[in-house]
């Protein structure tokens, strides 16, 4: 009986996290890694807690547990990356991981004899890697808005075109715009290391981090605390081994950029191995091939992360003694990152300017109110309280019209969507939330 109550409770913890900002089905690989993660007193006390960031006090009346003992559980849950705990308004606030970004990243970026991190590996690589798991409870439905987005690498423009990128998506800006900055193991990565996959020689130490996140992340032991100095050379290391740079997808307090590669990053797997070609929002800018200067060298394919580059036969080119192949760019799936530009010698590859333009959230608020919009859950911020039968059933009733493919389509379109974040942003205020709206 003891161990069918265990799992019900994991169950229980389970159906919490496929409700908050992305989808985590359940399966056994699920509950081994719930159970691994979480003592029980742990997961009953995420099972009770908002979905949304809370303060303490509202906590310990909707859990019942004494303040000393909420804030010792809480202060653990936050050192393994299963709560976020972030200070806004005098006092920290409180809410549960989501599988990514969260549960995944920060329990691979531990160290420690606390963790075992070749077990955690292998449980999360079988998790994230089924191809009716994670990933397509995410983008099987055509879900277009990703947690990140490819950022351009400014050496990858034609002369003169980059003075006409915004800031938001140049990493030198973002660096200069931040004020902390943090480095720490890549998840991807470590679990690679762990699953025998890993075949570059990029170090573990590539993830980084600003502002908020960055403080999070330093003050948990989960990375370390660098210079603005150290940031940018570590951003001139990723661009000279021809990584991707994937940043947050949002124009404002951009907490991170990931530093991937095609054979460890699990966004870029879901592109190239599993078919989603959203798992990673494309930058404002796209692959292009001068064919008059390609020479058919290969390398700007052989670079390509989700391969979407291949050499195809030139007749032209055979005909007048040039080159008998030229590259050709797959255009429904180029992320626009650069890395494939960085490598033409030539300059026949280089990024333009899409034509049309790529709207990214403007700030976490937004991305996650349009993720769960997308993903069914949009009513779990909305409505937050799990103890609350009030909340129950107004989930309940406004998930399901928000579940209508109407309405979905109709709130993420163009003429619709910036209505329906300005209605979002004004419920927040009126509640006494609008330092949610400015995450």
């Amino acid at each position: 009986m003891g161990h069918l109550v265990g799992k019900d409770l994991y169950r229980q913890l389970g159906n919490k996290i496929d409700n908050l900002t992305v989808r985590a089905p359940w399966n056994d690989t699920l509950f081994a890694i719930l159970k691994e993660l979480y003592s029980a007193e742990e997961a009953e006390l995420v099972i009770k807690m908002p979905y949304t960031l809370t303060g303490l006090d509202r906590l310990a009346r909707l859990t019942g547990l004494p303040a000393d003992r909420l804030r010792t559980l809480l202060e653990g849950l936050a050192d393994k990356g299963l709560v976020l705990d972030l200070w806004v308004e005098e006092g920290y606030r409180y809410m549960p991981s989501p599988m990514v970004i969260g549960l995944f990243e920060f329990s691979m970026m531990r160290t420690g004899p606390a963790v075992d991190t070749k077990k955690l590996a292998g449980l999360f690589h079988q998790y994230l890697s089924d191809r009716q798991g994670f990933v397509a409870a995410n983008f099987a439905d055509g879900q277009q808005v990703s947690f990140m987005r490819a950022l351009p690498h400014k050496e990858a423009f034609r002369q003169g075109e980059y003075l006409e990128v915004l800031d938001y998506e140049k990493a030198d800006a973002l660096i200069e715009a931040a004020n902390r900055f943090a480095i720490g193991i890549c998840s991807c990565r470590h679990e690679k290391l762990h699953a025998a996959t890993k075949e570059c020689d990029v170090p573990l130490e590539s993830c980084t981090s600003f502002g908020s996140a960055a403080e999070f992340l330093i003050r948990h032991n989960l990375a370390k605390e660098v210079s603005r100095s150290q940031m940018r050379e570590h951003f001139g290391r990723s661009r000279e081994m021809g990584l991707v740079l994937n940043a947050d997808n949002v124009q404002r307090n951009i907490t991170f950029v990931c530093h991937c590669c095609r054979c460890c990053c699990n966004p870029l797997l879901g592109i190239r191995v599993l078919g989603y070609p959203h798992c990673v929002v494309t930058s404002n800018y796209i692959a292009a091939i001068v064919s008059d200067l390609c020479v058919g060298c290969g390398l700007c394919a052989e670079t390509c992360p989700i391969d979407a580059i291949s050499m195809v036969a030139s007749p032209a080119g055979k005909q007048q003694g040039k080159t008998s192949q030229v590259a050709q760019i797959d255009t429904d799936i180029c992320l626009g990152c650069g890395v494939c530009a960085l490598k033409c010698k030539p300059g026949a590859c280089r990024l333009n300017k899409r034509q049309q333009r790529v709207i990214h959230p403007e700030t976490t608020f937004e991305r996650i109110l349009l993720q769960c919009l997308e993903r069914g859950t949009l009513q779990n911020q909305l409505f937050d309280n799990p103890q609350s039968l009030t909340h129950k059933f107004l989930r309940g009733m406004v998930g399901g019209f928000l579940k209508l493919p109407s309405v979905k389509r109709a709130l993420m379109s163009d003429a619709l969507r910036s209505r329906f974040l300005d209605a979002m942003k004004k419920g927040a205020a009126r509640q006494g939330k609008e330092w949610l709206a400015e995450l």
